[in-house]
Order: structure tokens, then C-alpha cells, then sequence
């Protein structure tokens, strides 16, 4: 049975090495082949141990989503904090939605199994929810100044389902590199702004 009430810092350890365990068994098995046997073996730990950190395999496979998003979230600020002009800006938020050692089909399918369940589940709905929004915050404080509000969010659209289109036609096909990715997304962000306003994000100064 789970643990209840005030956990000791041993339980918050093992529960954080259990969710990283099954990070990485999604990475290679994707969300459905997530099974309690796979990663306490990742984990390094006894058959069943799951049953005692956690209340379900449900929620190890909610932290272990929701661990991930973390991650990604934590490279794009630490790009972010190293930008100096929007456009640097711009390509921190891109670049940290292609992670280089993880655009490849095998994570491209478990991401993709992610979505679908977010269409049944409303805890991965959520957390969908919450990367959209966080996508978009970055990308206002990038183009607040430049755009009109409903111009925002139609820009905000389409640099997002950019994003989500290029991880599954990676998915599917295989047939593209990460800076093909980022590239035919900058293309899609070009065509959304004029000339001057690019060259405001290049030279902010100028």
C-alpha cells in the first residue's frame, strides 16, 4: 500500500528515482509500455516497490509527465536567461522544444502517446494546457510589444501546432533532422512578421 501522511526524505528520494526510472522506460517503450516491472528494473529496485511509493501506476506515469515537462521547461529558461535580443529569445524557445538528443522516432512516438491520451485523461489534458500556456507567455515576451493581442495568440497558434506538427511527422516518417525542425518552424515565424520587425528582434538597438 502507499505511504500516508508526512513523507520521510527517503520516500521523497525514492519516489523521485522511481519517476526518472520511468522517464526513461517511456523514452523507450512509450507511455504504454510503461509497466511496474520495467521500471522498478530501470530503477534498480525489487519487483512491487511501486505499490508502495505510489497509489497507482497512474501516478508515476502523471510525475513521470509532469518530471519531463520540468525538465523541458528548465532548459528553455536556462536559454532564456542567456538570450540577449528577442531574436535570441525566439531561438531559445524553438531550439529548446527540439531537445538534440531527444528528436528521434523512438521519443517521438511515446510523446505521441501522450497526446492521444491527453484526449481521455484530464490530468495529461492539464498539463497539455499548461505547456500551451507557458509556450505562449514565452513567445509574448518576445512580441508584446510588437503585436496586437489577437495577432499574439493567432502567431502563438501557429508557431504551436508547427512545433506539435513537426514531432509527428518525425513520428511517422523519420524523414527530418532537428535543424530542419528548427528551421521550417523559423520559417513559419518570418512569414508572420515584416522585415523591420525581424530585424527590431536581430537589433534591438539599431
Amino acid at each position: 500500500m502507499a505511504t500516508h501522511g508526512k513523507r520521510t526524505k527517503i520516500e521523497d528520494i525514492r519516489r523521485i528515482e522511481l519517476i526518472a526510472a520511468a522517464h526513461r522506460v517511456f523514452l523507450e517503450h512509450g507511455l504504454h509500455g510503461m509497466t511496474s516491472a520495467r521500471i522498478c528494473r530501470e530503477a534498480g529496485m525489487s519487483p512491487g516497490i511501486l505499490a508502495y511509493y505510489f497509489k497507482g501506476k497512474d501516478e508515476v506515469l502523471f510525475g513521470m509527465v509532469r518530471y519531463n515537462n520540468r525538465l523541458l521547461m528548465e532548459d528553455v529558461i536556462a536559454r532564456l536567461k542567456a538570450a540577449r535580443t528577442g531574436w535570441e529569445r525566439l531561438e531559445a524557445i524553438v531550439e529548446g522544444n527540439f531537445p538534440a538528443s531527444a528528436f528521434t522516432q523512438p521519443i517521438a512516438n511515446a510523446w505521441l502517446s501522450v497526446c492521444a491520451e491527453a484526449g481521455v485523461n484530464p490530468q495529461y489534458a492539464r498539463l497539455q494546457r499548461l505547456f500551451y500556456r507557458r509556450l505562449r507567455s514565452n513567445l509574448a515576451s518576445v512580441f508584446e510589444e510588437m503585436a496586437a493581442e489577437s495577432r499574439l495568440r493567432e502567431a502563438g497558434f501557429i508557431i504551436a501546432a508547427l512545433i506539435d506538427g513537426l514531432w509527428l511527422r518525425k513520428a511517422a516518417a523519420d524523414d527530418l533532422g532537428r535543424d530542419e525542425a528548427i528551421a521550417l518552424v523559423f520559417g513559419g515565424i518570418r512569414s508572420l512578421m515584416t522585415n523591420g520587425e525581424e530585424q527590431r528582434l536581430r537589433h534591438p538597438e539599431g
